[in-house]
């Protein structure tokens, strides 16, 4: 086979490979965004009109080709750590940058980017929560009959998902890449069969429908934005899976295919509850035509298998990361490509994701109870993400500075609001991410405290390694040599191995030949 044609074939398998890990989480958004704008049974619901859809749709629309389009895989996505992404990527990043004495600046930076992380840890244990729960739940519509085996067989599907973690990402990949392509398919045909009934919906395309919703109804518009969100969650995902496949592939699978697949299945959605507003219960699944409505359940929820792909991998390369900063105790951590660093499997992370996710299941048992919790999760991720990004790209030059402070100003503004919105429901369930990333904080920030206590006291008393030497060199501390040669590991150069180290803190005589 000629070289070309190698690289060809090598380039399509990475970008189906993506597809099947990277991109299950955001491209399974469809099933449930445009019926949480709508759920009667929100605190702050959105009245159903012709102009509340076109609102709706145009916010999501722009939302997502603002911050995922342009900002993820346009601009943040080229920020990596030798390769890797994720947030403590980019904190390592912005530390390389850091100006000597601005230790109140770095104290904040880094406060900021671990709280991240530990956001990023909620956002793994809801994410596979939601997604499948939301995709069994379809069967309400399909098999009435089977609704009572929505919790069970939600359990089992989260089970099979994470026991497959350990045969590493190359292998989920190909698996989940074929499976992820047919979704996007489905999902964008459905979508164009929907906008055939309703063409006029492709007029909310201009940004002018999302502005003058958000002017003529500021305060329905801004409660609307905690559910808007939801179609962008995956985009952390996006950067946090940086090191498993590289930027190219990730951006090429978003620009061909998944952009316009999902953009096309909101658009279908919209058009369908204009012209029917009891659709309003399923808007996704009764697009689909009756007899398709089981086949598409039974994909919708392998496609939300996958989604969970993308938050799992993503907290096994977060981890990875916590625990070369020091923020982390050492973890058994295997890696899963014999090509790309990236690809690795942390059992300890994937056991214990297993069990929170199984117990957010059978506690909230609806993925509507979920949803705001998903929300904040992701906008609290992507707003400190942004904030590090832009930080980094000013310290390094990027770009001119006016353009970092009035562009990064207007799409931190942007995320701002997201953030704020996901605020008013904290009764509804926003909480639920807070006290996990709160929980998982203190536990990082403790153990990197006592790490440096441990460090500084070891230091002490094995002493300095050059007063060590010399003192072997004129005789002051007594030798005794044995047969053979001595290797003492050491974390540093400028302190005696530890082994020579007594706790009575004076030499051991414990050089030999």
């Amino acid at each position: 086979m000629p070289a070309a044609e190698t690289r060809r074939l090598a380039k399509t398998a990475l970008v189906v490979g993506a597809l099947g890990v990277v991109f299950g989480d955001i491209g399974t958004s469809p099933i449930y965004t445009i019926q949480t704008a709508f759920n009667p049974g929100d605190p702050h619901p959105v009245p159903v009109s012709t102009e509340s859809v076109y609102g709706i749709v145009s916010l999501i629309f722009w939302s997502v080709t603002v911050i995922v389009t342009i900002a993820y895989v346009g601009l943040i996505l080229r920020a990596d750590n030798e390769g890797e992404g994720c947030i403590m990527a980019l904190l390592t990043l912005v530390g390389q940058k850091m100006v000597a004495g601005r230790r109140r600046t770095k104290m904040i930076l880094v406060a900021l980017g671990i709280f991240g992380a530990s956001l990023f840890f909620g956002d793994s244990m809801i994410t596979p929560a939601i997604s499948v729960l939301s995709a069994v739940e379809g069967l309400q519509i399909a098999a009435p009959s089977l609704a009572e085996f929505i919790i069970p067989i939600t359990l089992v599907i989260i089970f099979i998902l994470f026991f497959f973690q350990r045969f590493g990402t190359a292998a989920v990949s190909k698996l989940f890449g074929p499976v992820m392509v047919a979704w996007f398919v489905s999902i964008a045909a459905f979508g164009i069969l929907g906008i055939t009934r309703e063409p006029e919906i492709l007029r909310a395309l201009s940004p002018t429908y999302a502005i003058g919703f958000a002017v003529s109804h500021p305060s329905i518009a801004f409660f609307a934005l905690a559910a808007v969100v939801l179609a962008i969650t995956g985009a952390e995902a996006l950067y946090a899976d940086l090191g498993h496949f590289g930027r190219l592939p990730i951006a090429r699978a978003w620009l061909i295919l998944v952009f316009p697949s999902c953009i096309l299945s909101y658009f279908g959605q919209g058009a369908l509850v204009l012209n029917d507003r009891s659709a309003l219960s399923s808007p996704f699944f009764l697009l689909v035509p009756g007899p398709l409505q089981v086949p598409m359940v039974l994909l919708a929820t392998a496609a939300t298998v996958i989604a969970s792909q993308a938050v799992i991998t993503g907290a096994f390369s977060v981890a990875r990361q916590l625990v070369q900063l020091g923020y982390l105790p050492r973890l058994r951590i295997e890696h899963t490509s014999a090509s790309t660093i990236g690809q690795v499997y942390v059992p300890i992370i994937n056991w214990l994701l297993l069990i929170a996710v199984s117990i957010l299941v059978l506690t909230f048992r609806h993925s509507s109870a979920l949803a705001y919790a998903f929300g904040m999760a992701v906008t609290g991720t992507i707003t400190i993400t942004t904030t590090l990004f832009l930080y980094y790209t000013a310290k390094t030059r990027r770009a001119p500075l006016w353009l970092v402070i009035i562009g990064g100003g207007l799409l931190l503004g942007l995320e701002l609001l997201f953030f704020a919105a996901n605020l008013t429901k904290i009764v509804s369930g926003a909480w639920l991410p807070l006290v996990i990333a709160i929980g998982a904080y203190l536990i990082l920030m403790t153990w990197y405290r006592g790490r440096q206590i441990v460090t500084a006291q070891r230091e002490h008393e094995e002493g300095s390694l050059d007063d060590f030497l010399e003192g072997l060199h004129d005789g002051t501390i007594p030798v005794t040599r044995v047969p053979g040669t001595g290797i003492y590991l050491n974390r540093g150069r400028t302190t005696a191995p530890w082994p020579c180290v007594p706790p009575s803190s004076t030499w051991a005589r414990c050089t030999s030949t």
